[in-house]
């Protein structure tokens, strides 16, 4: 349905894509892997004609054999969504923060399908209970900042899906999901696939993903199709050194880095946060969610925890709350034997002692600012030195950017560089704790073995403690000493990495294992 031939772009005098051929059958899952920066994001953007102001495009997109390169802005704007659907990288910046969910997902109904507004609704919520946020939940009237990175996720899917197009591509659209709900997903996707008879292009830097789900595999290095065929072919070939080197760097695990000491540096005792939800009606009280119940933890001098669970079981939330940026309704914690509190109250010295990164790269950073005044934002807690031009240059080269980058825009940025940014911001003061929100969730498996292993360096040379939270369990398994695992808002279960990643007691935690995708062993080069 869906061909590319010798799809080229170029933005100045740079080349972006070099003469990509795709061909997206009906009924067919392609997946689309390489590095971030490789020209993934950029060829599907070509396909859908929302290529970036002033970059050129040559070659031919044929769709039902018209070329989509040539096609007038009109009808383009009549395929795209219908026809065409797209899910993107970012969930927050790709919804409309002034809509509700409900709204959003009944938006290209009424565009495209010319429904009564009240049908488009029961069909958006149809969509949105088929990617698993049902009601009473998740009611139509929720806006997107009041749910979690996974949820937000699972909105824009509603919405990509609502018109069951004919192409659907998927731009990381399992980033930010748990194992499990990824599961979910990805099965949700090959049903489509299966049953609407359309075709699919899985863009993913998840070897495991796209092991367990395509059934052609591109791989991508610098604007060009380096190698292309069968899955299963391709995983056991390998012919080209750059896909080795992928397949490499996804088994990366970093050096193991010894706790230094037993010293507490973070404590959380009995920690509660509840929320009110909607009434279900005009005199029912408000219903209460505890999405913190009852939890505690402890992180010594040095040490690396991770802490592990499905979208909206707590973990963001308990997050906000250690760095004092939610009050507590019980319980208390304390970093390095003070009191946390929240906003305000809390002393810049005691701020300064902890950095996060949060995991939407994003959405956490002024789009006016540049790169340089983004890095450099935490040495407000401490006094700006008079060298720290040169150590935002020596931060960007840490996560595997240049020095030059200093003088861009956020905007200017793949989702995985973004996320190398938002590294740099919170490694620039050298924090006693770090808290990694799905820190490199968005990372391709080189940029994030390169991250890992700076991570552990630094807690190596600089002694700093982790708390890793991350749906990623291969990721926990090589960073961590011990994981707690959180089902609706309490520790389940508790451990040595090792101990309770390879012999899991509770069901849950047994549940999460097994959703997670792996690559057949034995697709593996000896």
């Amino acid at each position: 349905m869906i061909e590319t031939r010798d799809l080229s772009v170029t933005i100045g005098t740079t080349p972006i894509l070099r003469d990509v051929n795709l061909t997206l059958a009906p009924g067919t899952i392609t997946g689309l892997v390489g590095e971030s920066g490789s020209g993934k994001s950029m060829s599907a953007l070509a396909i859908m004609g929302l290529l970036p102001h002033r970059a050129q495009a040559s070659g031919q997109v044929l769709m039902d054999g018209r070329n989509l390169l040539t096609t007038p802005e009109p009808q383009l704007c009549r395929i795209r969504g219908h026809r065409i659907g797209m899910i993107f990288q970012e969930p927050m910046t790709a919804l409309n923060p002034l809509m509700t969910i409900g709204d959003q997902v009944a938006e290209t109904l009424t565009i495209h399908g010319d429904m009564p507004r009240d049908q488009a609704l029961a069909r958006a919520r149809d969509r949105l209970d088929r990617v698993g946020l049902r009601e009473p939940r998740f009611p139509l009237s929720l806006y997107p900042h009041e749910l979690s990175g996974g949820q937000r996720q699972r909105v824009a899917i509603a919405l990509a899906i609502a018109l069951r197009p004919d192409l659907l591509i998927a731009d990381e659209p399992t980033t930010a999901l748990d194992v499990t709900t990824q599961a979910q997903i990805l099965d949700l996707l090959r049903d489509l696939v299966r049953d609407e008879g359309m075709a699919l292009l899985l863009i993913t830097h998840d070897l495991a993903v796209v092991a367990g789900i395509a059934d052609r595999v591109a791989v991508m290095c610098d604007g060009a199709v380096v190698e292309e065929g069968e899955t299963e072919k391709l995983f056991r070939t390998q012919s080209h050194p750059y896909t080795r080197q992928l397949f490499a760097a996804s088994r990366h695990a970093p050096d193991r880095v010894p706790t230094r000491a037993e010293t507490p540096l973070l404590q959380v005792e009995h920690a509660i946060r509840e929320y009110g939800l909607p009434r279900p009606s005009a005199f029912a009280p408000h219903p209460v969610l505890r999405a913190v119940d009852d939890v505690s933890l402890t992180i010594a001098e040095g040490e690396s925890v991770g802490l592990v669970g499905e979208s909206g079981c707590g973990k963001s939330t308990l997050t906000r709350a250690i760095l004092g940026l939610d009050p507590l309704q019980g319980g208390r914690i304390r970093l390095d034997g003070q009191a946390v509190t929240a906003g305000r109250a809390m002393p810049p010295a005691l701020r300064a002692k902890m950095q996060v990164v949060f995991q939407d790269p994003f959405g956490s950073f002024d789009p006016r600012w540049r790169v340089e005044r983004l890095v450099a934002e935490p040495f407000h807690l401490t006094g700006r030195p008079a060298d720290w031009r040169t150590r935002v240059g020596q931060a960007l080269e840490e996560v595997g950017l240049q020095p030059s980058d200093a003088g861009k825009y956020i905007h200017e940025f793949s989702g995985g560089q973004r996320q190398r940014i938002a590294i740099a911001r919170a490694l620039i003061i050298r924090p006693r704790l770090i808290v990694l929100d799905e820190a490199v969730s968005a990372l391709d498996v080189r940029v994030r073995a390169q991250v890992l292993d700076l991570l552990a360096t630094l807690r190596r040379d600089h002694g700093m403690a982790y708390l890793f939270i991350s749906h990623d369990l291969s990721v926990v398994r090589g960073i961590t000493d011990r994981v707690l695992v959180m089902e609706k808002g309490r520790v389940v279960e508790t451990g040595p990495t090792d101990t309770v990643l390879t012999e899991p007691a509770h069901p849950y935690t047994q549940r999460l294992i097994a959703a997670a995708p792996e690559i057949p062993a034995e697709w593996s080069v000896a």
